[in-house]
């Protein structure tokens, strides 16, 4: 599907679509408490998807009924021996390291598979623990098999891949017939999603400590029973609409927590990081989804003004390579954006002459960036690709024709 946008202004209220990340969250606790929890404002995106599937092969039980999701969990049940269960993960990343653990928790592994560039995404924090623990693993052929059993103990890894990786572990350990630790090698990254992991927990019953540091204490032998939660609106998605705010655009962005665990609520802040005069530069380690929507602003933060966009490295492992696909996108429209290993150098302008056609690189965050860059451009702008936005925000371009945006749609 191609999108072509016709450059204005957008004007209205617009509430955010649900947290993905707080819902795969509750998806996943919900699936391993006792009883039946309900779920309320739940979006059915590709990826939430792709976790309902993969919890259904464990042995949840997901019913839909409206915008709720009525889980009934595995209730501390494990099995193993016979048939791995397979996991089809789409193009999740959060579902497909969050269950690598669990699967092996409850089932004693399972044959993980994926789309795009998921199963490209690297794995060797749990690689290592795998092998320390006498885990099989297999990559081959785009499916990831694992096979064993988790036991207490001590667990390993470092902080500052990913903190997916500490989050599957804080699934499975209180799973296990005894107590185990989570040690961080380096400081622990995107430290506030891991929050999100420990509420999410916390309200159903499953207690794990934090020292604030690079130590986590999972008492084993844990249960969860069954909360009714609903899902809060997503600061990663707000965040486009924040970014067209700072580009003229009139809106009033409602049904966000202000008080939200959720990391990417810091774009308030980093707002009026952009919006002060002289160069700014932004750590975006703990906040790596919020470079899109931040780029679109740099780039038309005015004339001169340089913006650095730093510790982003991991921005390359993403649905696609984003530091490399943000400056191809802008610099299409016309902005000037440098590219580095780990960071981006944006030099401001005025607005951008635009009326070229960009991909939006299967990659949702890329898509929806070039939309609200084109509100400032001159000429029209095509974003080929655009169905890709249904990975998180599947009303999207719904929303942004309703506030005025002058678009088409094409085949």
């Amino acid at each position: 599907m191609n999108v072509t946008i016709t450059p204005s202004l957008l004007h209205g209220a617009v509430t955010p679509p649900p947290s993905k990340s707080q819902a795969h969250r509750l998806l996943l606790a919900a699936a391993l408490a006792d009883g039946t929890s309900h779920l309320s404002n739940v979006a059915f995106s590709q990826d939430i998807q792709a976790t309902v599937r993969c919890l259904e092969a464990l042995g949840a039980a997901v019913r839909q009924e409206g915008d709720q999701l009525a889980v009934t969990g595995l209730a501390g049940r494990t099995a193993s021996g016979g048939a791995l269960p397979r996991l089809d993960c789409g193009e999740s990343g959060s579902t497909l390291r969050f269950l690598i653990p669990v699967a092996l928790a409850v089932r004693g592994g399972g044959v993980f598979t994926g789309h795009g560039r998921l199963m490209e995404r690297p794995q060797e924090p749990y690689f290592a623990i795998f092998r320390e623990k006498g885990i099989a693993y297999e990559q081959q052929d785009g499916a990831l098999t694992v096979r064993g059993q988790l036991t207490p103990g001590v667990y390993t890894l470092p902080g500052n891949v990913s903190s997916q990786f500490v989050t599957g572990l804080l699934y499975a350990l209180p799973l296990l017939h005894g107590d185990s630790e989570i040690r961080l090698t380096t400081p622990l990254e995107s430290a506030d999603y891991v929050r999100m992991t420990m509420d999410a927990l916390s309200a159903f019953g499953v207690a794990a400590e934090y020292d604030g540091d690079r130590t986590f204490r999972v008492p084993g032998n844990q249960t969860g029973h069954a909360a009714p939660m609903t899902v809060e609106a997503d600061w990663s998605n707000a965040a486009f609409w924040y970014a067209a705010a700072y580009l003229d655009s009139t809106l009033d962005i409602q049904g966000l927590n202000y008080q939200s665990a959720q990391g990417d609520a810091c774009i308030g802040m980093l707002y009026w990081t952009i919006a002060r005069p002289g160069e700014a530069e932004i750590d975006v380690s703990g906040c790596p989804d919020l470079v899109p929507p931040l780029a679109a602003m740099a780039a038309l933060r005015g004339a001169g003004r340089i913006t650095r966009l730093v510790n982003a490295a991991r921005l390359r492992i993403k649905e696609s390579d984003r530091l490399s696909t943000v400056t191809e996108v802008l610099n299409a429209l016309g902005a000037e954006v440098e590219e580095y290993a780990d960071h981006l150098v944006i030099t401001g302008k005025d607005s951008l002459p635009g009326g070229v056609a960009v991909s939006g690189h299967n990659d949702h965050r890329i898509a929806m960036m070039a939309a609200i860059a084109a509100t400032n451009c001159a000429a029209p702008v095509t974003v080929t690709g655009a169905e890709c936005v249904r990975k998180s925000y599947p009303t999207f371009w719904d929303e942004y024709a309703r506030l005025g945006g002058q678009i088409s749609i094409s085949q």
